[in-house]
């Protein structure tokens, strides 16, 4: 199949799984299209195919094809781990950055930033201890430290599942996912509206959104 059929057949399976979605309150799903096996003219036909969120996990491959392409109407998603040091090169070219990982992390970003970062906080409720993210024991004691970053906002909750996990714990780990996105949006915190949940990839997107995700990462099943 080419680009074109694959973008329009995740398209489609996004759209039916957004009306099976477990909650009718839930937010539709934006589909990031995860370029990191793929060069900036390969990106570039992603976004004319129609997929116009487009993320990256390594800070020197975001700027690559930032630099590349940014007079296409793209929105920027980093999404994965950032070091501190690194902060500084990157962070005011990202619209959505989703694995923020630590209140140190935070205010690097704050420090840096010259405009509001849309953040994720990246929580591992898996337990891996191979993953980053918070625990969620320890989201109670940051979420006050975080509140007080004027350019921070938490829009939402990102995790990921366990690339062994079966169906029913996949499931169980993004059914606790929608339910702390749920919980800290309930409680309106400043500068923290936690509205969004990105969670799913390739391999199990559909279930994320199932789950009420509403931002799905998919690299492979465009580029296959």
């Amino acid at each position: 199949m080419t680009l074109i059929e694959n973008v329009s057949e995740v398209m489609s399976r996004v759209a039916i799984e957004d009306k099976n979605k477990l909650s009718n309150l839930a937010r539709p799903t934006t589909i990031v299209g995860v370029t990191k096996y793929v060069d900036a003219n390969q990106a570039k036909a992603l976004v004319e195919a129609g997929i116009t969120h487009i993320g990256e996990n390594r800070v020197e491959l975001f700027l690559d094809k930032y630099h590349q392409l940014h007079e296409m109407p793209i929105t920027w998603h980093l999404i994965g781990t950032l070091q501190r040091r690194k902060v500084k090169e990157v962070i005011n070219y990202v619209d959505y950055f989703h694995a923020l990982d630590s209140v140190k992390l935070a205010k690097e970003i704050n420090k840096r930033a010259d405009h509001v970062i849309n953040c994720f906080l990246q929580v591992n409720i898996s337990g891996e201890t191979s993953k980053h993210g918070f625990s969620i024991a320890e989201l109670k004691q940051v979420l006050p430290e975080l509140a007080k970053l004027e350019n921070i906002a938490v829009v939402g909750i990102m995790t990921m599942t366990p690339r062994e996990a079966t169906e029913d714990e996949k499931n169980s780990i993004f059914a606790e996912a929608k339910a702390i996105q749920e919980n800290i949006s309930s409680q309106k915190i400043l500068n923290m509206p936690c509205t969004e949940l990105s969670m799913g990839m390739s391999q199990d997107y559909p279930q994320a959104i199932k789950h009420g995700a509403t931002f799905v990462r998919i690299g492979s099943e465009f580029f296959k």
